[in-house]
């Protein structure tokens, strides 16, 4: 037990120190990360997904859909996306759903949360809340929400959704409430990644599964080289052309660089006891999936 204890210390130790966090290539004190976070994606929001089409020449798309495929959702199952402000993978995760069963239609939410109304981490005692719908969205920024609601409306599914804004590493739900969660291109944003995995699976339920899409290392030395050399010298320039911001777009380059690399993060994973824990990379390793169960 020392032994394991020791081992997930320093584990995490390799991405925090006490005082500082990284904020891309800048250390930054970890109480003042999230409001930068929030910051660059206040600004990015409206073009989150033309922010992902440029990061990844647009094969985003195709890693979304087969990470929901790995899913196979079932209609009985509680799920949450973290992270997933914009609804992109929530609706994606629908609409497989709706693939494997045809015949069945989620419930409406029970009782929908407000747009005002927010579930921060300072009052979390007070406010655990219960999971009334199928499917949940959480984020921390309330811009990605609000894209994330007016999408629902135009595709007629803001019936089925309950959008939470909250804070990935410390979720508003009692424990073990769902089935699936999953994250994507948000985890390493997050202040302090372990937080957000054993949160995640605090509110697992047993059998569950953790799914993460991330940005990763490309494991070819000259493809890695092309790939952060078009990092470097194209992303900022056009963050700056299409959304006049260079410096969000700089960040969030500099972010997947610091980023654990598939086997340190598979690590992490496993040393908040989920088992089972593998990855697979996309494109090289231009962006992973790692996988984990609650057991």
């Amino acid at each position: 037990m020392f032994v394991r204890s020791f081992q997930r210390f320093a584990l995490i130790s390799n991405f925090r120190t006490h005082s500082t966090t990284h904020f891309g290539f800048d250390q930054v004190p970890e109480n003042e990360k999230q409001t930068h976070v929030n910051q660059v994606f206040s600004s990015v929001a409206d073009k989150y997904d033309l922010m992902n089409d440029i990061m990844s020449f647009g094969i985003h798309r195709i890693w979304k859909d087969n990470f929901i495929r790995i899913i196979r959702p079932d209609p009985q199952w509680n799920y949450i996306d973290v992270a997933g402000g914009t609804g992109d993978i929530a609706f994606r995760y629908l609409k497989e759903l709706d693939r494997y069963h045809p015949s069945s239609s989620l419930p409406p939410i029970e009782s929908p949360i407000t747009p005002t109304h927010t579930y921060m981490a300072e009052n979390l005692e007070q406010t655990r809340i219960p999971v009334t719908s199928k499917c949940v969205v959480a984020d921390i920024n309330p811009n990605m929400l609000a894209v994330g609601k007016q999408r629902a409306i135009d595709n007629n599914l803001q019936n089925h959704i309950q959008w939470v804004e909250a804070n990935a590493e410390e979720l508003p739900f009692h424990n073990e409430q769902f089935d699936i969660y999953t994250i994507a291109f948000g985890i390493r944003n997050c202040t302090h990644i372990d937080r957000v995995v054993s949160e995640a699976y605090r509110v697992l339920k047993k059998g569950g599964r953790f799914l993460c899409l991330e940005f990763s290392q490309v494991n070819n030395a000259l493809l890695r080289y092309f790939y952060d050399e078009y990092s470097k010298t194209f992303i900022p320039p056009m963050g700056q052309i299409i959304a006049n911001d260079w410096k969000s777009y700089q960040y969030l380059i500099e972010s997947i660089r610091v980023f654990p690399k598939q086997k340190e993060f598979a690590e992490l994973i496993g040393s908040c006891n989920f088992r089972y824990v593998s990855y697979e990379n996309l494109s090289f390793g231009v962006a992973a999936i790692h996988s984990g169960y609650k057991l």
